[in-house]
């Protein structure tokens, strides 16, 4: 079947997002801040946000733990749109010349709830997608099979193989190649364009 759809994931392909982005602005020693993001605020407790922890209960937790690091810890949530730089370069140019062309454009992304709106707000180009699937609104993250098949329902349910699947995460791009997607493992704008030309969407 032909690709006739891109969806995209948002942070690292769309969104260029980094905690350390804030918390160099509140650690002034590096390997202080390398010790608060792999030791306390991780990934992997960030991943409870994404599966639908309110900032203010993940923090809670973690406080009960490391209560010296409170401070640093709620930042995370207050200061959410510090860990941002605007765009991935040149991602945000392809969906404009995506959405010229009439693409229907979505997106999947492993989110927080709490902020989304705010986003939404403040990075135009997520204005353009026709729907968004937020992990934290559903309580499930990528890559269970479960938040794949909910987002083509959400989109029309179109056939998988017609929808191309943008994302950086090799763990990713396996779930969805398991599930018919069309797939693209994104390193940078420059790949992801000669892979949205070579299916015929630019």
């Amino acid at each position: 079947m032909t690709v006739s759809i891109a969806l995209f994931d948002l942070g690292h392909v769309v969104l260029d997002w980094e905690p350390s982005r804030l918390y160099t602005k509140i650690f002034d020693d590096a390997a202080a801040r390398d010790h608060f993001l792999g030791e306390i605020c991780t990934m992997d407790w960030h991943t409870r946000h994404d599966a639908g922890a309110s900032f203010a209960e993940n923090a809670t937790s973690l406080i009960a733990q490391h209560p010296q690091y409170e401070g640093e810890i709620r930042a995370w949530g207050t200061r959410w749109m510090e860990m941002f730089d605007g765009y991935v370069d040149g991602t945000a140019e392809l969906i404009e010349r995506l959405d010229a062309r009439g693409v229907p454009l979505y997106a999947l992304s492993n989110m927080p709830s709490d902020p989304w709106e705010e986003m939404l707000a403040h990075f135009e180009v997520l204005q353009r997608f026709r729907h968004v699937v937020i992990s934290g609104d559903l309580k499930m993250v990528k890559p269970d099979p479960a938040i794949y098949r909910h987002a083509l329902e959400a989109i029309g349910g179109p056939e998988p193989e017609t929808v191309l699947f943008i994302d950086d995460r090799e763990s990713n791009i396996a779930a969805a190649d398991a599930l018919g997607f069309a797939t693209h493992h994104f390193t940078g704008a420059a790949g992801l364009e000669a892979a949205l030309e070579a299916h015929g969407l630019l």
